[in-house]
């Protein structure tokens, strides 16, 4: 019997761990598991990870969406190191004291 158990939590686990998005095949390990995530935000638009290259390393955007009102996007590094915030309440534009504006665009790796 708790052979059975075992197994079936394991297979519960193995589906979760190994669900599937259509993201660019040579994006970072953490990456594609923040496009896991990102597929359950509650927008159906403009839900997103683009690719930057912004003070010397390539950098990534997570943008939530565009249903809810201020919310922020994310930027994170290859390893899924937060850098900051942009948008929001307050409309930041600045990661590490420096306009995100500079930032170099590369492409959008996923999309929902």
């Amino acid at each position: 019997m708790k052979k059975i158990f075992y197994c079936l939590i394991g297979s519960a686990f193995a589906f979760t761990a190994c669900e599937k998005v259509d993201i660019a095949k040579d994006s970072p390990k953490c990456i594609k598991q923040k496009a896991v995530d990102l597929k359950e935000a509650p927008c159906e638009s403009d839900v997103n990870i683009k690719e930057y290259f912004f003070q010397g390393k390539l950098v990534y955007v997570l943008n939530p969406g565009d249903c809810i009102a201020d919310a922020s996007a994310e930027v994170i590094d290859g390893n899924c190191n937060s850098l900051g915030y942009l948008g929001g309440f307050g409309g930041n534009t600045k990661i590490n004291d420096e306009d995100f504006s500079k930032a170099e665009y590369k492409r959008t790796i996923w999309e929902k």
